[in-house]
């Protein structure tokens, strides 16, 4: 963080936070059921509200870029952690898990999310540290997922997991039915997997992925590894309870997945550009920093992020209204 905030904010935060998220895990265990639309948007909503909270002590405690970063890096794995909800749709679905298990399922996925963005912020922090021309790197990668999440279709992302699943399914030997949610279980007096090892292991792979994608991109709005770890920790947060808050409003946010593609290709470009004004290349320029390469400030990112989703999620709602509206008169005029 270069001084700006102090050793004992950024220690006494992890403790915060790392509390909070054994607290919602004990509590899912010992209660497992199905959150009401108020309970989850409760839930949602005082989340959101601790993030914005920990910007103000940001703010207050640091200064104003870095509670800038903050805000734009969470907003920025908020949108990608909506995308990636949709998967966690198909995967529940592909394997009927029963709805009470669900937030189980969930919280095991946001653990296991954690824990690899963690891995992946430390090398990624470590890397950024002593070869800047990596953002050369994260910049066109973040632009190839950039392309590839506008381009691509549910039904490719279907077919993809349908694979997955079908390749997991060949090597596990597994119980026709749940158990709770036990990954082991009897049956007809043999030991084998409950259908839930499977569901993990595939939420498991999809967090790899799914890390990939979000950790360059917050690379390319701060490089404190605390701002990043602590966007990631606020943006998986209150995403169990958003599962069941959307439920079937997911796959008709039809945008959603464009204004994600923009913001993805924007960092990208953002990192590109950063990469060139810091340039160490020697084919590059001639190993010197390239001076009429600008550098996109925080306030600008946070703009276009908060822009971008806001477009994406009015013109969903607009599109979703008109079908319903047309279908709504089909309906009645068949009558």
């Amino acid at each position: 963080m270069d001084g700006a905030l102090p050793a004992w904010f950024e220690i006494g935060s992890l403790i915060v936070l790392t509390a909070i998220l054994i607290a919602d895990l004990l509590i899912i265990f010992k209660r497992p059921h199905v959150p009401s639309m108020r309970e989850a948007s409760l839930w949602v909503g005082f989340y959101a509200l601790l993030a914005v909270l920990f910007g103000v002590a940001i703010l207050a405690i640091g200064d104003a870029e870095h509670a800038g970063q903050f805000y734009a890096g969470w907003l920025t794995e908020y949108s990608l952690s909506i995308d990636n909800l949709f998967v966690f749709v198909i995967i529940m679905s592909r394997f009927a898990v029963p709805k009470k298990y669900q937030q189980e399922v969930l919280m095991v996925g946001i653990i296991m999310a954690l824990v690899l963005r963690a891995i992946f912020i430390v090398l990624g922090a470590a890397l950024i540290e002593n070869f800047s021309w990596i953002f050369y790197i994260f910049g066109g990668f973040l632009l190839y997922t950039a392309w590839h999440q506008a381009f691509r279709s549910h039904e490719d992302e279907e077919e993809t997991e349908s694979k997955l699943i079908a390749f997991l399914r060949k090597r596990i030997s597994m119980s026709p039915e749940y158990d709770g949610a036990k990954i082991r279980t009897v049956h007809n007096g043999k030991k084998m997997f409950t259908p839930m090892i499977v569901v993990f292991i595939t939420i498991a792979i999809t967090d790899v992925i799914f890390a990939f994608d979000s950790i360059p991109a917050i690379f390319g709005i701060t490089t404190s590894p605390f701002l990043v770890f602590a966007a990631n920790v606020f943006a998986l947060m209150g995403l169990r309870q958003l599962y069941f808050l959307l439920g079937g409003l997911l796959d008709k946010l039809e945008y959603l997945k464009y204004g994600i593609a923009f913001i993805l290709g924007f960092i990208g470009v953002k990192l590109v550009l950063h990469a060139m004004h810091v340039n160490e290349l020697p084919f590059v320029n001639g190993g010197e920093p390239i001076a009429w390469a600008p550098e996109i400030s925080t306030v600008t990112s946070l703009l276009v992020i908060v822009s971008a989703m806001a477009v994406a999620t009015i013109a969903s709602v607009i599109k979703m209204r008109r079908v319903e509206a047309a279908e709504n008169k089909v309906t009645t005029g068949s009558k």
